[in-house]
């Protein structure tokens, strides 16, 4: 369990300019809390934002739905996934445009894209497992889990440094370099970032201690456990297809991530593969 220092919170608080709640996910929450939400009352949220209106239709028609048939309106949309999901894919949008590139020292489109990459490969995961984790938490989970870095990188000028650096030199993870430097790492920064836009508590926790490996020794229920590991799968199998190596935690991961799964060594190599396939098609 990762307790977190109330002076390092307070210090966030102080020091870090993490982007507010956008409004438009606050009337999705806002919706979302009544005893029964009204489809035509999120569809109308949603529509009323041109890009966020584009973004579900993208997403919604991705093979990661492997939809039969295209959707075309939005309405739509939320008849056929549900408000829940519905808010899940809009805060991931609206997380992907919170940061400025001109105050960030790290690539945004290729962080984003990276986060993408991650979001899929743990949906594929999913699939493939017949897993009963609904796929848009994993969606949200993927591309927000490390929703700390960016903060990192507008808040610090050589952050880039410490982020190149993890890459080239994977025997440590991120965290460890970031611990070296500065007074939280980005998995503090993500969590706190998350628990302002009012996300899910577990999903708030999952991103604190995605680096952490008693949590999966610990009694989530099977739903998040489930999520958490396949994360961890899709982050290390993203990291082979790119860099031809391990993610740097993967080797304390492995064995419970496996367990957690239920996944045969033959079946890790099929899903390699199906990961593989998604960098070259």
């Amino acid at each position: 369990m990762i307790d977190i220092d109330e002076k390092v919170l307070s210090d966030l608080r102080g020091g870090f300019n993490l982007p507010a709640k956008p409004e438009i996910l606050q009337a999705l929450q806002n919706e979302l809390a009544k005893p029964e939400p009204e489809l035509i009352a999120v569809a109308a949220i949603v529509a009323a934002d041109v890009g966020a209106s584009a973004a579900v239709l993208k997403v919604i028609n991705s093979p990661a739905y492997g939809l039969a048939r295209t959707i075309t309106d939005i309405k739509q949309a939320v008849m056929f996934l549900g408000v829940t999901c519905i808010t899940q894919l809009v805060t991931g949008y609206l997380l992907k445009n919170a940061f400025d590139q001109s105050k960030c020292c790290i690539s945004l489109q290729q962080f984003w894209d990276n986060a993408a990459d991650i979001s899929q490969a743990a949906m594929v995961i999913a699939r493939y497992l017949k897993s009963a984790v609904p796929a848009e938490n994993l969606q949200l989970l993927g591309l927000f889990h490390d929703a700390g870095i960016p903060a990192m990188a507008v808040k610090y000028p050589d952050y880039n440094e410490v982020f190149t650096c993890s890459i080239e030199r994977p025997e440590q993870t991120l965290v460890y370099y970031e611990e070296q430097r500065y007074p939280a790492p980005h998995t503090v920064v993500g969590y706190f970032l998350a628990s302002s836009w009012n996300l899910p508590k577990e999903t708030c926790q999952m991103i604190l201690r995605h680096h952490d490996v008693s949590y999966l020794d610990e009694s989530h229920g099977l739903e998040y456990s489930q999520t958490f590991a396949a994360l961890k799968l899709a982050e290390n199998l993203c990291f082979e297809a790119k860099h031809f190596r391990s993610c740097a935690d993967w080797y304390v991961f492995r064995d419970k991530v496996m367990v957690e799964l239920n996944l045969s060594e033959d079946e890790y190599q099929d899903l390699k593969d199906d990961i593989n396939d998604l960098f070259i098609n």
